[in-house]
């Protein structure tokens, strides 16, 4: 299994509704993430709404992300979702919306099993 970190950032205004929103995750959502093989997802978010991911997938980032790109619902909840962020520098470009395009993947430096 890849480890993968990535960062993301909320806008201050909309915290409390994206955190609402991902206590109610639509199950067909989560199916997919299953199928395009992202395993142990956790979301960390800062006060600010900077956020750290975490998945674990069989391959590598982008491979789960070209996975979820086929699937049908992560294109409505990336539309869905879109208002809720804004750019981290140096992490996609003035025209990425979505978050799938605007996470910057980390470099992992160090692992402890």
């Amino acid at each position: 299994m890849k480890r993968v970190g990535f960062l993301l950032k909320v806008k201050e205004s909309r915290i409390q509704e994206y955190k609402a929103h991902h206590q109610r995750v639509w199950p067909e959502m989560l199916e997919a993430l299953n199928r395009a093989g992202w395993h142990n997802y956790s979301l960390f978010m800062r006060e600010d709404g900077l956020m750290f991911g975490y998945f674990e997938t069989p391959e590598d980032f982008q491979a789960a992300l070209n996975s979820m790109a086929e699937e049908e619902v992560n294109t409505r909840w990336q539309d869905f979702m879109a208002p809720f962020f804004e750019s981290v520098s140096g992490a996609g470009g003035d025209n990425d919306i979505h978050a799938d395009k605007m996470m910057l993947e980390l470099e992992e430096v160090f692992h402890l099993d």
